[in-house]
């Protein structure tokens, strides 16, 4: 049986045998956190506490800095003692608050089920969901109420849920659905009604078959939802990818899925949403993969934000002995982040906690691009990475826009295939951070003039 898919992409070893199959089991809770008031694109939250406050577990502790914001709230119960800028997993110095727990977790309001969420309408799903802090989960943390709230000339047919999980090592989103599908299709169902649309589609990998047979039981319910299986390849679940993939629409250059009528949201936010709508519990805690040959337990682990790296690596058993440990990744290996040091926190988008070693993990030497023409054929989104890594080089930044430098999904299929080890997706972000630079003092200028 053929599988939906996409043209290019690669085929990269998913090592998740060190994960997979394991059950979720919960984290113990942590003795300190320190949870960064930026977890989300957008506007930062505001700090709303001070040192030597006390808070409870589910409190806000950050409000919304704008639309395009979320609030963030504590993950424990215990005493504020600190806030102030510190490193986060992204590289980037955050505000953050910095609390001790006192080990008793008690909760500003305990999750309990509300009878009545099924006669919610649109805008009170919404509501619960923005006061939630809820955030896409698979990676870029976009805050899911933006998502929910097309603008009106934008008709939405389809709610696409990216349950691909295509990144190497990475497990989560598989065991999530395995044992709360039942609860994740109560969040499809949420998500839909906030929407107002009557159609959805499940994208999962055929390497996930025991998921896609989870979830098919639970959409049993459900005619207006179903579930498809994709091929395995990298990266499936890039959000254009999937939609090419599940319903044969084509995002254009510069547009986004409202644009062909789409909205795509990750099953482990939907998840996030059943009990955020449901339970009234905010987003502060999410399922993490551990894992690597670097570790002595690989797990999947329920993690309260703010938890630093060290002590959930500290949970699995720590480093693997005999294992020379030369690289710790936030979130998967094409598109995380490798890190400098463990005590960064986890956030709402850490979808993992690699470690890898040499073998698994090769420094190379970037040399001179050969032209042979690997990238151009795995991009997916039929680019040219060769060129965009010239130019790169080069600080040409008005080319790069002639090169649709902005459609780059960051994948990092074209460094995976390039015999010459060239790191071009390193080229394309500085590129971009060189226009966005560019955009904000632009938009400095303009401000300025119209306050003259």
């Amino acid at each position: 049986m053929a599988h939906s898919t996409f043209k290019g992409g690669t085929h990269p070893h998913d090592m998740k045998h060190y994960s997979e199959g394991r059950p979720i089991e919960r984290a113990r809770l942590p003795r300190k956190v320190i949870i960064p008031l930026s977890q989300h694109i957008g506007a930062p939250a505001a700090a709303c506490v001070s040192i030597g406050d006390e808070v409870l577990t589910g409190q806000v502790i950050g409000t919304a800095g704008g639309f395009v914001s979320a609030p963030v709230h504590s993950s424990v119960s215990g005493k504020v003692v600190g806030l102030a800028k510190y490193p986060g997993s992204g590289g980037r110095d955050v505000l953050s608050v910095f609390i001790e727990a006192d080990g008793d977790d008690r909760w500003i309001k305990d999750p309990v089920a509300d009878p009545g969420y099924a006669s919610l309408d649109s805008a009170a799903i919404r509501n619960r969901i923005t006061e939630a802090g809820i955030v896409g989960l698979g990676g870029a943390t976009f805050p899911t109420h933006v998502k929910l709230s097309p603008p009106p000339t934008k008709k939405i047919e389809w709610l696409v849920i990216n349950a691909a999980e295509c990144e190497p090592y990475l497990t989560a989103d598989h065991a999530l659905m395995l044992e709360k599908a039942q609860e994740t299709v109560i969040g499809i169902s949420l998500l839909m009604k906030a929407l107002g649309v009557e159609k959805a589609v499940v994208g999962i990998e055929s390497n996930k078959m025991d998921a896609v047979a989870a979830m098919r039981t639970a959409c049993q319910s459900d005619s207006r939802i179903k579930v498809e299986v994709c091929q395995v390849k990298y990266p499936q679940g890039a959000e254009k990818n999937l939609i090419r993939a599940l319903l044969d629409r084509e995002v254009p250059s510069g547009g986004l899925p409202m644009d062909v009528g789409v909205v795509v949201q990750n099953s482990g936010t939907a998840f996030a949403v059943y009990e955020a709508v449901v339970l009234g519990k905010p987003l502060l805690e999410r399922v993490v993969t551990v894992t690597g040959p670097g570790i002595q337990q690989p797990r999947n682990l329920i993690v309260r934000v703010g938890t630093l790296f060290s002590d959930v690596i500290s949970q699995c058993g720590g480093f693997r002995q005999g294992i020379q440990v030369t690289k710790v990744i936030s979130g998967g290996p094409m598109m995380g982040i490798a890190q400098y040091s463990l005590d960064v926190p986890v956030t709402k988008g850490t979808s993992g906690i690699l470690a890898l070693n040499d073998d698994e993990s090769p420094l190379r030497e970037s040399g001179p691009c050969i032209k042979c023409g690997k990238c151009v054929e795995g991009c997916p989104m039929f680019l040219l990475p060769n060129t965009l890594s010239l130019i790169g080089e080069m600080g040409k930044v008005d080319m790069a826009m002639e090169y649709r430098v902005m459609d780059c999904v960051e994948c990092g299929t074209c460094a995976y295939v390039c015999p010459a080890g060239r790191s071009i997706v390193h080229y394309v972000r500085h590129l971009k951070a060189e226009l966005a630079d560019r955009k904000r003092k632009e938009a400095e200028k303009n401000s300025k003039k119209a306050n003259q």
